[in-house]
Order: C-alpha cells, then sequence, then structure tokens
C-alpha cells in the first residue's frame, strides 16, 4: 500500500515557536509545518524558549526548518561565508532541539568566482558540518534554485556535481521546489513533464529526496524567475501536483506550499493538494 505524502505549509510562528505555529497549521488544515527559527533576512543566532522547542518535539508534527536566505557557501566573500557556516550549524543544533525531521538550505551561488572554486568551497566548508549532525538529528535538505546569475544547482542534473563536492555525504539529502524547477526548465506542466524530472533525480540520487516545497509559477517554464504563485493560479497548473504525488520517487514525502497570501488563501491551496492526493 502507497503512504501518502503529508501536505501541509510554511506557518507563522508569531506567538511562539509551537504556540503559534501549531495554531496556524491547524488555521490551514495542515498536516506538516516548516518554520524558521532565526530571521529568514538577518544572521542573528537566535536562541530557543526550552518550553516551545519541547511543546514543539512532543507535539508528534513532522516539522521541517529553513535556514535564513542569505546563506551562500559558495560566496566569494569571507564573512558571508563565516556565517553561513555560523547559521547552519545553530540551525542544525535548533532543528535537534524541536525534534525537526530536516533543515531545508538554498544551493547557493558562485558569484564572481568560477563553479569549481565554488564547490571546493562547498566540500570544504559544508562536508564538516554535516559530520558533525547527530544520530537522530536532521538531515540537511539541499534545496536547488531557480537559475538566475551564477547559481551552483539549479536542475535536477546540476544535484550529481553538488553531491559529489559533499562526497555523496548520507545526510545530504534534497528538497525538490516546484517553482524553483520549473524556472530553471523542468517543465512540470507538459504531458510526462513532471515523470521525466522526478526520474532524472531517481536516477542520480536515489532515496534522496525527503521533502517538496510545492508552489505554482507566476512565470513560465526556463525563466529563471523565482515567483511563486498559489496552486492552481500559475503556470506549472494543478494537475502536475497529483502526477508528482503519485511517482514512486515522491511516495509518502510531504509536500510544504510557500504560496502567496495569508491563512485563507493557504488554506484553499492545501485542500486542492489534498484533493489531487485523495482523488
Amino acid at each position: 500500500m502507497t503512504v501518502k505524502s503529508l501536505i501541509g505549509g510554511h506557518v507563522s510562528v508569531a506567538g511562539g515557536l509551537a504556540t503559534g505555529g501549531l495554531k496556524y497549521m491547524a488555521e490551514i488544515g495542515a498536516e506538516m509545518i516548516q518554520v524558521f527559527v532565526t530571521n529568514p533576512r538577518g544572521w542573528a543566532l537566535t536562541e530557543g524558549k526550552p518550553a516551545e522547542d519541547a511543546k514543539l518535539a512532543e507535539s508528534g508534527v513532522e516539522t521541517y526548518i529553513h535556514v535564513p536566505y542569505l546563506v551562500n557557501f559558495g560566496s566569494p566573500s569571507a564573512e558571508t561565508l563565516g556565517n553561513s557556516i555560523a547559521i547552519v550549524r545553530h540551525t542544525l543544533r535548533r532543528g535537534v532541539e524541536t525534534g525537526a525531521k530536516g533543515v531545508v538550505v538554498h544551493t547557493g551561488s558562485a558569484v564572481t568566482q568560477s563553479r569549481e572554486e565554488a564547490l571546493r568551497q562547498l566540500h570544504d566548508n559544508l562536508l564538516p558540518l554535516l559530520e558533525e549532525i547527530p544520530e537522530g538529528g536532521p538531515d540537511l535538505l539541499l534545496e536547488p534554485m531557480a537559475g538566475q546569475g551564477a547559481m551552483l544547482c539549479a536542475t535536477v542534473q546540476d544535484l550529481e556535481p553538488y553531491l559529489a563536492a559533499l562526497d555523496w555525504h548520507p545526510r545530504a539529502c534534497v528538497c525538490l521546489d516546484t517553482c524553483h524547477a520549473f524556472a530553471a526548465g523542468h517543465d512540470l506542466a507538459a504531458a510526462g513533464g513532471v515523470k521525466e524530472t522526478l526520474d532524472a533525480l531517481h536516477t542520480i540520487a536515489p532515496g534522496r529526496l525527503k521533502l517538496i516545497h510545492a508552489n505554482d509559477s507566476k512565470d513560465v517554464c526556463g525563466a529563471k524567475k523565482d515567483r511563486h504563485e498559489n496552486i492552481g493560479a500559475g503556470h506549472i497548473g494543478a494537475e502536475p501536483f497529483g502526477d508528482l504525488m503519485r511517482h514512486p520517487a515522491a511516495a509518502g514525502i510531504p509536500l510544504c506550499i510557500e504560496t502567496p497570501g495569508k491563512a485563507p488563501k493557504h488554506a484553499e491551496d492545501i485542500t486542492l493538494l489534498k484533493k489531487l492526493r485523495d482523488c
């Protein structure tokens, strides 16, 4: 019997990581959640509140943490690299404290240096953090980007050299964002497009897909623009999300929306994804 994918979303934690996060989860009908534990646009190493951490860990809710957007292990800036190391290490520790299943990190950009230099830098600085993850701690989920600029990883095929730079470490896993993949050129809206993309992912990194960011796209396939849209309201459309959940490589993998709007729109997106899953 196929295990059904949990469907949830990135939730507001106003009022407390667990108190606010679980309240928003209930409001939108989510079955799993993703949260920020620090300012998503800063470098602050924000400590948690033990009571909130324990409440979330003991809730049994499948939880993922997204690191701040500024993280870039391919950056030629020593300051950015140092801050990236510190905040990913911090977020992985917060993942242990909250019982999170995974910590999501963007795969970064070479900016002005060569791809080879950036991947060597990735090896030297991110691999040690993977080694520090304790048994039972969260996996690090690498999220390919939309392909703009000097991004190190956008297409599914880009994951092969990226994971190789990390010595195919067993804690280096994948978070596939549907909007990013579409923007990078994977035509999920075309007949067979979802199958082709997930077949390729399974061939390159079997068993490493751990989370799907389910987002429609405001822009056309290959636009290299990271602009999320509500499910069914963009250029991907609703049906491909059903195809995605029926693909063997995505069996039982949770889907997390990061779509525009507030709770009512998020509830609509989750309801639609549940219908596509259960039909």
